[in-house]
């Protein structure tokens, strides 16, 4: 291939990418396991491509890691993975506080088991300072849930006389986000093959260009992660306008 890699041509990476890891359970079932372990590889996939983004250059990584709509599964499976969830991040935090990754949840913790809230809570205060990376865990997530809790924001600060409607602009309204000082993803990555975003950062992604491979999570790597990054590298993002020649 004539194309440079991703590596050779760091000035075209995006800033900020973020990956709908679909498939866990699915990569379980095909191979008769367990759904949990599916979702347990599925967390060795999370350390390789956070440290390939660290390694490359990238300033943000969001994953959507559990979202509003996942309480509706068996109970049995949400509480494995409240459990694994929280083990997974106290066995990384050492290692990823250590090469300077900064650690945000996004999403309303207020639902979470206490213990896990708990251990977040840390993570987020130890890492604070930290700049290599911001790795962004969206936990009890939801697009829409988002964009209300930001509508609220705006409503009560008109409601108590301190902002007129006329003064709300999109710039107002993001700044309401759960992270209002990320950049918009340049990169949604989506495993398992469907072709939906699935209330993923709504209004962040008005303009993300969008990669999606049939890899199940579990089997996503660092060779997949490059083929991403190269096929981002080669688009022209025109954000609406007119193709000029």
């Amino acid at each position: 291939m004539d194309r440079q890699s991703p590596e050779s041509d760091l000035r075209r990476l995006p800033r900020h990418v973020a990956i709908i890891m679909d498939g866990n359970g699915r990569w379980a079932t095909q191979r008769g396991l367990p759904r949990i372990a599916g979702h347990r590889q599925g967390a060795l996939a999370v350390r390789q491509v956070v440290e390939t983004c660290e390694e490359l250059g990238i300033e943000a990584l969001t994953l959507y890691t559990f979202s509003a709509e996942n309480w509706r599964r068996p109970q049995d499976e949400v509480s494995a993975l409240m459990v694994l969830i929280e083990h997974v991040i106290r066995r990384e935090i050492r290692a990823l506080n250590a090469r300077g990754a900064r650690i945000r949840i996004i999403g309303r913790t207020d639902a979470l088991p206490q213990s896990l809230r708990e251990e977040l809570e840390r993570d987020a205060n130890l890492t604070a300072k930290n700049s290599t990376i911001q790795l962004n865990l969206a936990i009890n997530y939801g697009g829409r849930t988002e964009i209300i809790d930001a509508a609220r924001a705006l409503a009560r600060k008109v409601q108590a006389g301190s902002l007129s409607p006329d003064d709300i602009t999109e710039a107002l309204f993001a700044s309401e986000l759960y992270a209002p000082d990320l950049p918009d993803p340049d990169l949604l990555i989506r495993t398992g093959g469907d072709l939906r975003v699935s209330n993923f950062l709504l209004w962040q992604i008005a303009y993300s260009e969008i990669w999606i491979t049939q890899k199940f999570w579990p089997d996503f790597d660092r060779s997949e992660l490059m083929m991403a990054l190269e096929a981002y590298r080669t688009r022209e993002r025109r954000y609406g306008a007119v193709h000029s020649e």
